[in-house]
Formats: C-alpha cells, structure tokens, sequence
C-alpha cells in the first residue's frame, strides 16, 4: 500500500511541474512573438537608421570633369599698337589701340585634379577649407582677325587704318584655395564655395598696323609695322567660386559632384575665365 501511494504520488507532482512549465510557455509565447513583430515592424517603417554620418575632419581626394574657357581677345592688341603709334595724332585723337579687334572664343578640355581640406562640424552646419590642383590637358584657344577704318584727324589729314592680329592662349594648369559652408543631412552634404586661383598660361600675340595717310592730295603710308610679345608660364590670379555636393558611401569614404566657376585677371589684355563641372570621390580621416 505505501509503495503505490508513493508512485501516485511522485506522478501527480512531476503531472504539476510539467503543466507549470507549458503555462510559463504559453504566457512567454505571445510576448516574444509580439516583440519579434514589433521589431520587424519598425525595421520596415525605417526607425532603425545607422549612426549619422559625420563629415569633419581632414578630406582628401581625386576629380575628373570637363571645363569650357572662355577668352576675351578683344584688348589683347591695346598695348602693342599703342606702342606703334605712340606720340602720334592718330592715336591721341582716334585712340587705334582701344578697337577690339579680336573676338571672344570658346574651348572644352578634360579636367583632371586632386584635392585636400578639413572640416569643422557643429550639428548640420560644416565649415571648411580646401586646396586643389587641377591640370587641363587642350585648354588652349586663338583668334585671328582684321579690321579697316577711315578717321580724320584735327590736322586734316585723312588715315586708312587697317589692324591685323592673331593671338593665341594656352592654360597649362591652375590651383585653387576656397572656403567653404555647407549643410548636412542624412548621407548628403550640400555646400557653397568661395576663394582665390592662380593659373599657368602660354600665350602669344601678333598686331601688325598700317595707316595711309592722305594729306592735301597726297598719300604716304605708314608701316605695316608689326610687333610680337609671347610668354611660357605666366602666372596669373583669379578668384573662384561654385557650389558642390558631397554623397557619403561608406563612414569615411564620400561621392563628390561639384560645378566651379574661376575668373583670371587679364594677361597681355587677354581675360579668361572657365567653367568646370566634375566628379570626384575622396576620404575623411
């Protein structure tokens, strides 16, 4: 008899434990299923995001594009037939050397260069500075033209002007120091640019000037008189100025898309100015 009570007993009791142990399943069940969910939920709605990209610190790398350069040959010839006719009538009243007698002309090049900055951050505004160099392989351009007129001058004597000129340029390579402010948000950092340029140019001009002089029936004729100035690597100042965006593809590896305008002050009377557009890709440290 105690040998039976026994085994009922032990029975009933391990029966307990095992309906305790499915009802503590049955109560967790539901709870972790809905966790489960609640987390898939919020993955999907996008509320689980990675850490915000950071963009200060010190930015380096690569760029490609291509450039458009505008010349403006227009008072390329100023000084050279200012010179030819120095102290002389004709240039003192009719002013020869002010006629624009070469036009603007246009030129593509590739665009190749590299880059290096740093950037302060205070939440999404980032402030910076960079320094670049770029290397234009064809940015170069001519012109060659003539022109004819007839002024009479406060002597009476009558002058057949005619100017003949060729001029030609050649951007060798510039480099550029620009501030910068941007924006950032999410992946993206939008930014504008201001700064200085410097470039390297070849150049050469060519004016020849010839005036027939007509004097109380009489005609004498001055020239062609021709003069030459040309220079390899002149070094010529600028200003610069754009607005960019950089893509972050990984924490410190970025995407850059950039336009950039650079203005030249004006060598031997030649102004040029490029525009650029260009891809680069980079790295923050």
């Amino acid at each position: 008899m105690t040998c039976h009570y026994r085994v009922k007993a032990n029975s009933g009791a391990a029966r307990l434990r095992a309906g305790l142990m499915a009802g503590a399943l049955l109560l967790a069940l539901p709870q972790g299923q809905a966790r489960a969910a609640d987390w898939l939920d919020d993955t999907l709605r996008g509320s689980f995001s990675p850490a915000p990209v950071r963009w200060d610190g010190i930015n380096l790398g690569v760029s490609a594009g291509l450039s458009s350069m505008d010349t403006d040959f227009g008072n390329s010839t100023g000084q050279q037939v200012a010179h030819i006719l120095r102290n002389s009538t004709l240039e003192s009243e009719a002013s020869p050397s002010t006629w624009a007698a070469l036009p603007h002309n246009i030129t593509n090049s590739k665009n190749y260069g590299a880059f290096l900055g740093y950037n302060y951050q205070w939440d999404a505004l980032v402030l910076g500075f960079d320094a670049a160099y770029n290397k234009l392989p064809g940015a170069s351009t001519q012109a060659s033209d003539g022109m004819t007129r007839v002024v009479t001058t406060s002597d009476s004597v009558q002058h057949t002007v005619t100017l003949a000129a060729s001029s030609s340029i050649t951007l060798l390579d510039y480099a550029t120091m620009r501030m910068r402010a941007g924006y950032a948000f999410g992946q993206f950092l939008g930014y504008a640019f201001v700064g200085g340029a410097v470039g390297r140019f070849n150049y050469s001009t060519t004016s020849t000037v010839t005036d027939s002089q007509l004097d109380g029936g009489v005609t004498t004729v001055f020239g062609p008189i021709t003069q030459t100035d040309s220079k390899n690597n002149a070094i010529v100042g600028g200003f610069t100025a754009g607005l960019g965006m950089d893509v972050a593809l990984l924490p410190n590896v970025f995407l850059r898309g950039e336009w950039e305008y650079v203005g030249f002050a004006q060598v031997n009377g030649i102004r040029a100015s490029i525009n650029t557009g260009r891809v680069g890709i980079g790295m923050r440290f």
